[in-house]
C-alpha cells in the first residue's frame, strides 16, 4: 500500500530528496513546488519503501491505509494531485518509476577553499536552513546570533502548541547547534549590542535571518482602542514570548472578530475556542492556558473580504479545524455570493459543503454557552467601533453596512518586517533590498526568508530561499568578490568587545 502525505507537511522537501522512485511532487525543480499547498506521493508509483516517512522532519507521512479519523481524506488528495497532472512515467515504461530531471551542479567551490567566517542573524526556520547549507556543503565556520534567549524562532514562538508534530522540526534544527564549527550567542540585538558594521568586521559575509516580526495594520478608525490587538501578539502570548506580558490577551469578551482568514488567523481561533485541558501537556506557555480556563469567549468571527473560493487558509488547515470535535465551524449565509460559492465551487469552496449555515445576528451577543467558529465572506471591515474600549466591529458588504458587535478585534493580515539599523531598508514592502539574497549596496551582507521576500510561504519555502541566498555568498567568494580574511575566532572577538562596554 502506498504512503500519503498529510496535513501538517512542511513542504521542505526532505522526503524527496531520500524517495528511491521520484514520485513525490512537486520536486524543487519543477515549476508548481513553492505554489502547491503541500507534497503529495503518486498511490500508484510508491513501492511503499517508507524511506520518505522515516526522514521527514514533521511526521506528517503514513502508509495510506492505515490513515484514520480526519487523516483519511489524504489518501485521495494524495491521488488527486496526480489525476490532474501530466504524466511523467519513465522511457522505460516497467517499472512505472518517474523521470528523473538531469543533474545540475549549480556550484563550483574550489579545493583550495579558505574556511570563511560567516554570521547567521536568527535562529529560525530561514537561519537554521542557511546554516544547515554551510556547514553540511562547505568548511565555513559560523557564528549564530539571536536577540532572544532561546533558540527557535518562528518554530518556537510561532507554531500553535497543539501542532506538536510540526514543532519537531526544532529538533531537526537543534542538532546543528552542537556542531563543531558552530558557536552560538544568543541574547544578542543587531543595533542594541553589536552594530552591523562590528559584525560585518569579524566575519567574512552576514546573513540576516530576522523575519518579519511586527503586524500590517489595518488603517481603521478605531484600530488602537482597547480591545484591538495584533494577532501576532496572541500567537506570541500563548507561546510565551518573552517580549509580550501574561496579561497582553483579554479573554472577557464572549465574542472575538479575527480580520484575515489566513492560517495564523485559524491557529488562533482554534486555541481561543479550544478545551483548555486538550492543551495542557503542550508548549503552551502556562499563563496562557491559566486565562484560557477561565475564558468568557464563547464565538470567534473569521471576516474575510473575498469570497470561500479565494480564502487564504490552506486546505489542510480548514480540513483540521472543520473536523475537530466539540467546536462546530459554521458559515454565515447572509451573503448569496457565498451560498452560491460553496454548493457549485470547487477547491477551497467545495470543503465547506457539508458545513453548517446560519444568517447571524451580529446585533446580539453569542446565544449558546458552547464556543462555536463563524466564517463571514464578502466582508470588509470598515471601522472598529468603540469610546474607550472595543465594543464593535462596522463591516460594509452586499447587505450593506453591519456592526458586529464584538469585545474584542485580532487583526490577523500578516507580517511586516522590521529596519534593522545600518541596513538599507524598502518600507513599502517589508524588506531588505536585496538580489537573490545580496543586500543591496551593502558588499557582505545578505538576506533570508521573510526578511528578503517578505511574509510568504510556511516553514520548507525557507529551504529553497536559504539555498539561493548560500550559492550567491559562496559565488561571490570563490569570483573573489568578497574576499576571505584570515582572523583569530570571531566569538572571541564579539565576547571581548562585550567586556569592554
Amino acid at each position: 500500500m502506498a504512503f500519503a502525505i498529510t496535513q501538517t507537511c512542511c513542504n521542505d522537501a526532505t522526503c524527496v530528496s531520500v524517495c528511491p522512485v521520484n514520485c513525490i511532487h512537486p520536486t524543487p525543480d519543477e515549476p508548481d513546488f513553492g505554489t502547491t499547498e503541500m507534497l503529495y506521493v503518486d498511490p500508484d508509483t510508491c513501492i511503499d519503501c517508507g524511506a520518505c516517512a522515516d526522514a521527514c522532519p514533521v511526521d506528517a507521512i503514513f502508509p495510506a491505509d492505515l490513515l484514520t479519523g480526519p487523516l483519511q481524506v489524504y489518501a485521495g488528495i494524495n491521488a488527486a494531485f496526480y489525476a490532474d497532472r501530466e504524466p511523467v512515467a519513465s522511457v522505460d515504461p516497467a517499472p512505472n518509476f518517474h523521470r528523473w530531471s538531469p543533474p545540475t551542479f549549480d556550484r563550483a567551490i574550489p579545493s583550495d577553499f579558505a574556511p570563511p567566517d560567516i554570521a547567521v542573524v536568527g535562529t529560525g526556520p530561514a537561519g537554521m536552513y542557511a546554516v544547515e547549507d554551510l556547514l553540511l556543503h562547505t568548511n565555513a565556520r559560523v557564528t549564530l546570533i539571536d536577540r532572544l534567549p532561546v533558540a527557535g524562532g518562528l518554530v518556537r514562538y510561532g507554531v500553535a502548541p497543539d501542532h506538536p508534530a510540526t514543532k519537531r522540526i526544532g529538533e531537526t534544527f537543534s542538532r546543528l547547534h552542537e556542531h563543531p564549527r558552530l558557536k552560538m550567542r544568543l541574547g544578542t540585538e543587531i543595533g542594541r549590542d553589536v552594530s552591523v558594521d562590528e559584525l560585518a568586521e569579524r566575519h567574512d559575509a552576514v546573513v540576516y535571518a530576522v523575519g518579519a516580526s511586527s503586524a500590517r495594520r489595518l488603517g481603521l478608525d478605531g484600530e488602537d482602542l482597547p480591545g484591538s490587538i495584533a494577532a501576532t501578539t496572541v500567537v506570541a502570548w500563548y507561546n510565551g514570548h518573552p517580549d509580550v506580558p501574561a496579561n497582553a490577551v483579554d479573554l472577557s469578551a464572549e465574542r472575538v472578530v479575527l480580520v484575515g482568514t489566513g492560517n495564523v488567523a485559524l491557529d488562533v481561533a482554534r486555541i481561543l475556542t479550544a478545551d483548555p485541558d486538550d492543551l495542557a501537556g503542550t508548549t503552551i506557555a502556562p499563563h496562557a492556558l491559566e486565562r484560557l480556563r477561565t475564558s468568557k469567549i464563547r464565538e470567534v468571527v473569521l471576516l474575510a473580504r473575498r469570497g470561500p473560493e479565494d480564502a487564504a487558509y490552506t486546505s489542510p488547515e480548514l480540513l483540521a479545524l472543520a473536523g475537530r470535535a466539540g467546536v462546530p465551524l459554521v458559515v454565515d449565509d447572509a451573503d448569496p455570493r457565498t451560498t452560491a460559492a460553496i454548493d457549485v465551487g470547487t477547491g477551497k469552496a467545495a470543503l465547506l459543503r457539508d458545513l453548517g449555515r446560519e444568517t447571524v445576528d451580529w446585533t446580539v451577543a453569542p446565544g449558546s454557552d458552547a464556543r462555536r467558529i463563524v466564517l463571514r465572506f464578502h466582508s470588509a471591515p470598515a471601522e472598529i467601533v468603540g469610546d474607550t474600549q472595543v465594543r464593535g466591529l462596522r463591516v460594509t458588504g452586499q447587505d450593506g453596512t453591519v456592526e458586529i458587535a464584538a469585545g474584542q478585534v485580532v487583526r490577523a493580515v500578516g507580517y511586516r518586517g522590521v529596519p534593522v539599523p545600518g541596513l538599507p531598508f524598502d518600507d513599502d514592502r517589508g524588506t531588505i533590498p536585496n538580489t537573490a539574497g545580496r543586500v543591496d549596496g551593502r558588499s557582505g551582507a545578505y538576506v533570508v526568508g521573510w526578511i528578503k521576500r517578505g511574509p510568504s510561504g510556511g516553514i520548507g519555502a525557507n529551504r529553497t530561499c536559504a539555498r539561493e541566498t548560500v550559492a550567491t555568498l559562496l559565488e561571490d567568494i570563490t569570483s573573489g568578490a568578497l574576499p576571505v580574511r584570515a582572523r583569530r575566532s570571531p566569538v572571541a572577538a564579539l565576547a571581548a568587545r562585550f567586556r569592554e562596554r
